[in-house]
């Protein structure tokens, strides 16, 4: 059995990071799984060993791995990760565009990628997850990852870059593209008085990817968490809900990003909705 826990953290932390979460098991089958694209960044630390394999996408054969932490960039499309038999994992899921302070770099050169963060953090990564492991409690593990990420946003290089990154016009589009059904990007374009050019490249920037393909990734992820816990379910109404055309267009997005119907989705899905678990 899988255990899985949240933290949210305090304020300034709370504006970019959505929560922190752990995930632990033992005696586990395994396994394989598909991540589903969820329009943010995901920062992972294997606390099992220092080592996070990476997969090939069609042939889910391994071709490389990453250190024990890692981040991952703005996903359009998923990606595979292992269930080993014995699992401890923590993790950091940030807010759309919430993760230029702790990166120094825009989210764009993230974009669909997965990188080791001794790459970004010049040894920092490796003394966090020494601290982690170190720590006795889950309690004692978020404090010291919350007071980790704060000191990192405070960081000369990384106040710089927030200034220069985080614009109040991304801010404000992001907050539209909360609502249910998502608006179109051209109606929140209407409302920011700048040109759609200009609007694409602040927001791929900050967020990773273009308006229109963040708008289809959190559709899709609207889609997900609707589904949670159903087993019977009304796609024409589900599609009216979240903003589709219709059922066909609903269905076409699905395949597109997920590479699974929403049949094969509905029986293949894992403890966590932005989960698929792949057939052996």
């Amino acid at each position: 059995m899988i255990y899985y826990t949240t933290y949210r953290p305090r304020s300034p932390l709370s504006q970019f990071v959505e929560f922190l979460w752990f995930r632990e098991g033992d005696h586990l089958p395994q396994s394989q799984s598909r991540l589903l694209p969820i329009g943010s960044m995901e920062l992972v630390i294997n606390l099992h060993e220092d080592r996070i394999p990476l997969f090939d996408p069609q042939s889910r054969a391994e071709c490389g791995s990453t250190n024990g932490t890692m981040i991952c960039g703005t996903h359009s499309e998923g990606y595979i990760i292992r269930i080993d038999s014995k699992i401890s994992v923590i993790g950091v899921h940030f807010k759309p565009g919430g993760s230029t302070p702790f990166l120094g770099l825009p989210a764009r050169e993230l974009y669909n990628q997965r990188v080791g963060l001794d790459e970004l953090w010049q040894g920092r990564a490796a003394e966090l997850r020494d601290r982690l492991i170190a720590a006795a409690t889950l309690e004692n593990r978020f404090l010291i990852l919350e007071q980790f990420l704060l000191m990192m946003m405070h960081l000369p290089d990384r106040t710089t870059v927030l200034q220069n990154h985080r614009h109040p016009v991304v801010d404000f589009a992001l907050r539209e593209f909360r609502q249910v059904p998502i608006p179109s990007v051209s109606a929140v374009t209407n409302q920011i008085g700048c040109s759609a050019r200009h609007f694409n490249q602040l927001f791929r920037d900050q967020v990773g990817l273009t308006p229109k393909l963040f708008c289809r990734v959190r559709r899709l992820r609207q889609v997900l968490y609707l589904l949670a816990d159903k087993e019977h379910i009304n796609w024409a109404d589900l599609a009216f809900t979240c903003g589709y055309f219709d059922q066909a267009h609903l269905i076409h997005d699905f395949r597109s990003l997920t590479d699974c119907t929403p049949t094969e989705y509905l029986a293949q899905r894992g403890f966590h909705p932005c989960h698929v678990v792949l057939p052996k």
